[in-house]
């Protein structure tokens, strides 16, 4: 048995926390009916008593006690399999302090995976400095994490806006309810009303649902999650998946025919379901993993991988680049689900508008004095941040400028035999 451990850090990683939590008992409740404290629980739950409490950590100052909660959660584990860092990119606590805490994790438990879900901000977004904690904390993440699941505002606020246009329109018919689990907490235990943020981090909560489903439940062909980054991530830096979840409503009908299910994979490769602003068939993959929940045979993933990948545009040197998992338990109120992780250049354009945004700030030195007057922080501090950002950009460039040939200079990871 295998475990986890999840930091959650700043308003923003708090949230989707909070509401991760609440679905995965959800779900361990909807297959456990007799309560009973089992080993799927176990791999993401401690058992402990009423008396528990949790502490909120902030600043860097407060490194001694940050590492003593993280040895203490990861002593607590039997075979410690990764830990997950959920934060925002704009705001301070998240950006700063996630990106620390991730650096402290590679120092402290060098050999443990550590993958990030960062949630970066939209060009509206009502923090004027995002720009630079999002770069300032991209070079962390270049450096320190080893795999990232970049998630974009705007493409949350997107897939919320089009789910309710859809029940509100009537077009989603007979066969679908109205009210989605992924982007509601309809059926849980809650006394206050939903906030307008719930929707987009219920969605955040599913993806982490969907990736942890294979170590929390039986499957036959479960995935484990390390295997993630050992293949999909070909070059060390390029540790940047898009993901993309369908389906985004709950089907009234479990019973759903094989056509409905292809549609599923599908969706899974289009621009509407993607997490990011982006067009992953039309750019190029490096692999792709296909994460399936529910009752699929091996045989329907096949049938689709054989399917979709005429259409999709694969390096020349990684044409098989597929990693599959199959977990038999389905999410509740679905009869099956699934989470694409794409390594593809398509994440390029996010950091490119991410890098125009703060040199709009940085050429004028706008807001530089409340970074500056900070001990430790100076100027080069932007200017390796911002050409760290430019080289990660330059290397999706020649990917893409080989069309999926031989990279020029390939800084491939190094294997000792």
């Amino acid at each position: 048995m295998t475990q986890s451990v999840v930091v959650q850090v700043g308003q923003c990683g708090n949230q989707v926390g909070c509401r991760f939590w609440d679905l995965a008992l959800r779900e361990h409740a909807n297959v456990n009916k007799k309560g009973i404290y089992d080993e799927a629980l176990s791999s993401f739950f401690r058992n402990v008593d009423t008396r528990a409490v949790g502490h909120k950590l902030y600043g860097c100052q407060y490194r001694e006690n940050i590492v003593e909660k993280l040895r203490k959660a990861a002593e607590h584990c039997e075979c410690l399999q990764c830990f997950f860092i959920i934060h925002s990119m704009g705001g301070g606590t998240g950006s700063g302090l996630g990106t620390f805490v991730l650096k402290l994790l590679e120092d402290e438990f060098p050999e443990v995976y550590r993958f990030v879900t960062s949630v970066y901000p939209s060009g509206e977004d009502d923090v004027i400095t995002s720009p630079y904690n999002s770069v300032l904390a991209m070079k962390e993440l270049n450096e320190h994490a080893d795999c990232v699941l970049p998630i974009e505002n705007e493409s949350l606020f997107d897939i919320v806006n089009k789910i309710h246009q859809m029940a509100n329109s009537g077009k989603l018919g007979s066969t679908v309810k109205q009210n989605s689990l992924v982007t509601s907490s309809a059926g849980t235990a809650k006394t206050v009303q939903e906030k307008p943020f719930d929707a987009m981090n219920n969605i955040l909560a599913n993806l982490l649902l969907n990736l942890t489903s294979s170590a929390r439940f039986e499957g036959s062909l479960n995935m484990d999650l390390n295997e993630i980054s050992m293949n999909l991530v070909p070059f060390p830096r390029l540790h940047y998946l898009v993901s993309s979840l369908t389906p985004l409503y709950t089907l009234a009908d479990v019973n759903v025919p094989s056509r409905r299910l292809d549609q599923m994979f599908s969706d899974a490769f289009s621009r509407d379901h993607q997490l990011i602003q982006a067009d992953p068939k039309h750019s190029l993959y490096l692999a792709c993993a296909l994460l399936v929940r529910g009752n699929v045979q091996v045989s329907d993933l096949r049938r689709n991988i054989e399917r979709l990948k005429p259409s999709l545009h694969f390096v020349s040197w990684n044409q098989e680049g597929w990693k599959t998992g199959l977990c038999s338990v389905p999410p509740v109120g679905h009869s099956h689900s699934l989470l694409a992780l794409a390594n593809n250049t398509c994440v390029k354009p996010t950091f490119i508008e991410l890098k125009d945004r703060f040199m709009k700030l940085y050429k004028k030195k706008a807001h530089l004095h409340h970074y500056l007057h900070v001990d430790g922080m100076e100027q080069n501090c932007f200017s390796e941040a911002i050409s760290s950002l430019s080289d990660l950009i330059e290397e999706y460039n020649e990917l893409d400028a080989t069309k999926g040939g031989p990279r020029t200079d390939p800084s491939r990871l190094k294997i000792v035999v």
